[in-house]
């Protein structure tokens, strides 16, 4: 509203400096004052980017918090490797192999990219993981609830919610159509990317919680879905989409043009030991760099019986006999994308691998045909050069490149022969924002066959969706997703964890009935000890951003990086070692150490320091925890806000008073 032209001509009696003044008044006056601000600080907890960026909605700051130090195990011989993998298990259970293969969403969010470096995210989970299958760290199911949970696959997805169900006292039951469990994870990822002891190892740790397991049976073939309907309270899929997208030109019927997924498929079950001719992949993203990396491993030979040729092992025709492969030679293996090199979708680090250790990589070319011969099978691709945008075609570009086998890895679908009924236009299933499918109240969906995304993504899913199953089984309405949908630090959680929770209130008892129940005694008085006072929990609706943090705090800290095996072309045959190095336990503890811990007190003693007023004090010790470091004495505060200007975590706000 415009200020009217009478109130523009009053006469304000107060000036803080009159005309002539040449000296600043004294200092407690001239900063410190009310002029200033009337307000004083609370203490807020928001999302950091780290988590919000996760897809699986890990406590990463809280996971970090533990190895640097800052927040104690609980228990008594409770460890910081065991109390680490607690926090870190609420969402994702498999933090060895996420450690190694997540592309890890969380290290691009993090806020420490604008001081010099991200934080190793990825290093300090893959080591909780190892810690944790060392020390025989295992998990524990629920009490028995009598419902009874059937999950479709046995992939991250899968096996991740019968841990969420089973920790919640549900009986689950599996059913895989492959002979081993891990989904993608087995079949979709090479051996020396998911060290399969490993893999193992976390999957073991979640069967042995009671998980029911029925291998080699596939939903829809083996077993109807109207049986599992019948003997189940809730059914969630959780079967992936493991088949791959065809290339849609003209030839890709030829026998030797071939899927992605189908070749890693083939090679994790050891049948395809080697190929024969030239390889072109066609992709750019993880998938088609692990197919070709795992092409240049394989070798070449020449092919003299029609059986070994690859396509017929990875149709599942037969098997390569492994005294063949003795002569193998390295093979010839192109990756063509319709991005540019430097805008491929897969890791920066595993296009640099796969060059080294021989792939040819091209970028800005699309195919057009698949060239064959006259007995059908592919003698070449068709392809065109595009322009910078990798979209636009340019005229007269064309050329053919002639190979022995077409792999291609442009994406996926799935496979839901016998569960038709299920199925969406696009053959993958649909789902509502509680992982439930429309109008099927007992049926549940998560992971791959909704979108095909990440590995996290899947575990993700299978939090908030065995979330919804277990409202489902108790007959209660969905929960309200919150907006940051993570799991979140919990400050009253964790004040009963650490026996310092809050004193019951009891109201006092009405004598007289004309007045309400609810304004009988005291309410809201920061004397009383039956609420956490001055804080508040933004955390389900606010992710923290770098503009919040005081920056100047954090000191330049190079990142400590795993270093990786590098794998030449002259020695790429038949090396399947891990490429990854982990770090050393010293080294994982100085890389938490850089974690900012956004958004959440890391007890930095700031506010402390640098409070003009001493207002800001140490809670006391008996009453002191994580997010309750200290507290603001009101009746010194006078509002200067420098306690909120010096709080490196952005957790203190200025926000009581008018």
């Amino acid at each position: 509203m415009a200020t009217s032209s009478n109130e523009m001509k009053q006469v304000f009696n107060f000036r803080r400096y009159k005309d002539g003044d040449n000296e600043h008044l004294p200092w407690n006056e001239e900063i410190w004052q009310a002029s200033w601000t009337h307000k004083c600080p609370t203490y807020v907890n928001r999302t950091p980017p780290c988590q919000g960026s996760c897809p699986s909605g890990h406590d990463i700051r809280g996971w970090l918090d533990i190895v640097r130090g800052v927040e104690k195990p609980v228990g008594e011989g409770v460890t910081m490797q065991e109390y680490a993998f607690r926090r870190a298990t609420e969402s994702n259970p498999f933090p060895s192999i996420m450690g190694r293969v997540c592309p890890a969403p969380c290290e691009d969010g993090c806020n420490r990219n604008m001081v010099e470096d991200h934080v190793g995210i990825n290093s300090v989970e893959q080591y909780i993981g190892d810690q944790a299958l060392e020390r025989g760290f295992t998990f524990a199911s629920g009490a028995d609830t009598g419902k009874s949970v059937a999950v479709i696959g046995a992939g991250p997805g899968g096996l991740a919610a019968a841990y969420q169900l089973r920790r919640m006292g549900h009986a689950v039951t599996i059913f895989e159509a492959h002979e081993d469990l891990g989904g993608m994870m087995r079949y979709g990822i090479p051996g020396y990317r998911t060290p399969r002891d490993v893999l193992d190892g976390e999957i073991k740790r979640i069967i042995d919680m009671g998980v029911t397991v029925k291998t080699k049976t596939r939903v829809g073939t083996d077993i109807s879905m109207a049986d599992l309907e019948k003997s189940f309270d809730a059914i969630i899929f959780a079967l992936g989409a493991q088949a791959g997208r065809p290339l849609p030109i003209d030839g890709a019927d030829a026998v030797n043009c071939i899927t992605g997924v189908a070749f890693l498929a083939a090679f994790n079950q050891g049948r395809l030991k080697h190929v024969s001719g030239k390889v072109v992949v066609i992709g750019g993203g993880d998938t088609s760099i692990d197919v070709a990396s795992v092409a240049r491993r394989l070798g070449h030979i020449t092919v003299e019986n029609e059986k070994d040729r690859p396509e017929y092992v990875i149709a599942n025709h037969t098997a390569h006999d492994v005294a063949s492969t003795a002569a193998r030679q390295g093979a010839d293996v192109m990756l063509i994308s319709r991005s540019s090199i430097s805008n491929m979708p897969a890791a920066e680090h595993e296009i640099e691998d796969a060059t080294r250790e021989g792939v040819e990589i091209v970028g800005q070319l699309s195919p057009v045909a698949v060239v064959k011969n006259a007995a059908g099978r592919a003698t070449a691709l068709r392809v065109i050069k595009l322009n910078d945008d990798g979209k636009t075609p340019i005229e007269g570009s064309e050329y053919d490149i002639p190979c022995e086998l077409i792999v291609a890895a442009i994406g996926q679908s799935g496979n839901l022969d016998g569960m038709e009924d299920f199925a969406n236009s696009r053959n993958l299933i649909d789902s509502d924002k509680n992982y439930q499918v429309p109008g099927k109240p007992k049926h549940f969906v998560i992971g791959d066959i909704i979108r095909p995304h990440l590995l996290t993504t899947a575990i993700g899913h299978a939090r908030i969706a065995a979330q919804s199953v277990d409202n489902f089984l108790k007959n209660i309405e969905p929960d309200f997703r919150p907006k940051v949908d993570v799991t979140h630090f919990d400050l009253l959680d964790k004040l009963v964890e650490t026996a310092k929770e809050p004193g019951r209130f009891e109201s006092d008892k009405r004598t007289d009935y004309t007045v309400k129940e609810i304004d009988v005694g005291l309410r809201g008085t920061s004397e009383s000890d039956w609420a956490v006072h001055n804080y508040e929990d933004r955390s389900g609706h606010e992710i923290i951003s770098s503009d919040m943090l005081f920056l100047g705090h954090y000191e330049y800290s190079p990142r400590h990086k795993r270093t990786t095996i590098e794998v030449n072309s002259s020695d790429v045959i038949g090396n399947y070692q891990e490429r990854l190095v982990a770090l050393s336990e010293a080294e994982v503890i100085s890389e938490a150490k850089r974690c900012m811990s956004c958004g959440l007190c890391f007890e930095c003693d700031n506010c402390v320091v640098y409070c003009p007023q001493t207002a800001v004090l140490k809670t006391p010790r008996d009453k002191s925890t994580t997010g309750r470091y200290v507290y603001t004495d009101y009746s010194r505060c006078i509002g200067c806000h420098i306690c909120a200007d010096v709080c490196p975590t952005g957790y203190i706000d200025m926000g009581m008073g008018d």
